[in-house]
């Protein structure tokens, strides 16, 4: 009610093909494109990405969220959810969700030769969030200006 309004076309989008993982890390997504759906709504309390992975690429390094709830839609193709120590193959159809604080890294992976696409949506709360990354010596904090960076378990610099 009076706001002008206009629905988009998702894959109007502009993809995001690049990463934010300190470079010895980055080569994991390559493959991935992220379409950031929710921000051309200016809506920031929560987060849509509807990714795209091509054969071997992954989402992310496996990870968790302190503060962060996440919850993905698998659309169309095939991936596989590492989970901790477990995998599980997700196909169209498919969801699963990550309670924020629960220490269990998680991360998708394109295993298959055809591309798969999933509908990625969580809570953004980047300036209280940290993420771990399980069995790497990497973890994100608050920047202080409303945005993240990495750092070493330790907290000293990457």
């Amino acid at each position: 009610m009076g706001e002008d309004r206009k629905s988009i076309r998702a894959e109007d989008v502009a993809a995001r093909t690049s990463t934010v993982y300190p470079a010895e890390f980055a080569h994991v997504t390559q493959g991935r494109a992220k379409r950031a759906l929710a921000q051309g709504f200016g809506i920031d309390q929560f987060g849509v990405n509807l990714t795209d992975l091509a054969p071997g690429a992954a989402t992310a390094l496996q990870h968790y969220h302190t503060q962060e709830d996440e919850f993905v839609y698998v659309m169309a193709g095939e991936v596989t959810l590492l989970m901790g120590d477990t995998e599980e193959v997700l196909t169209a159809g498919d969801c699963i969700g990550f309670k924020a604080g629960v220490a269990v890294g998680h991360a998708f992976v394109n295993r298959s030769d055809k591309p798969a696409r999933i509908m990625e949506v969580g809570s953004r709360r980047m300036d209280v969030d940290e993420g771990h990354y399980p069995g790497l010596n990497l973890r994100v904090i608050p920047n202080g200006k409303g945005g993240r960076h990495f750092v070493r378990k330790d907290g000293s610099e990457i």
